[in-house]
């Protein structure tokens, strides 16, 4: 079987560039890479500090219904963190933001933070169990 090497980076279709990128740099802490406009659609290439690439594409033929993980395709993209305390301080983090999410969920597998992005996208910070 061929080899994959990673995941070479995460592309979301957003209802307003200019707003979700700014959220994105505010909150995730990435920075612009690259940005343009080809055919109908505008994008902003990011990157995190960690090489995690997160592109942001505004298609000018959008249906404009919100993001839900119910419908086929992306549920939802979740981020590694490096243990509960660090999504304790991702949650305190959030609150002084105003973002959206829901309280830590302690499983058997882990731990979760989730959180939504402005146009509703499910977001995840995920911590492996001590």
């Amino acid at each position: 079987m061929p080899e994959i090497t990673g995941v070479s980076h995460v592309a979301l279709s957003v209802t307003d560039l200019e707003r979700s990128k700014e959220w994105y740099m505010d909150v995730l802490g990435v920075q612009p890479l690259m940005e343009g406009e080809e055919n109908d659609q505008k994008f902003c290439v990011t990157v995190h500090p960690t090489g995690l690439v997160v592109g942001l594409r505004e298609h000018g033929s959008r249906s404009g219904d919100g993001f839900t993980p119910t419908r086929t395709g992306l549920d939802h993209v979740a981020f590694s963190a490096s243990g509960r305390d660090e999504l304790e301080k991702w949650q305190a983090f959030f609150e002084e933001k105003g973002v959206t999410y829901t309280p830590i969920i302690d499983v058997d597998y882990g731990h979760v933070l989730n959180f939504k992005d402005p146009d509703n996208i499910a977001l995840e910070l995920f911590a492996l169990p001590a």
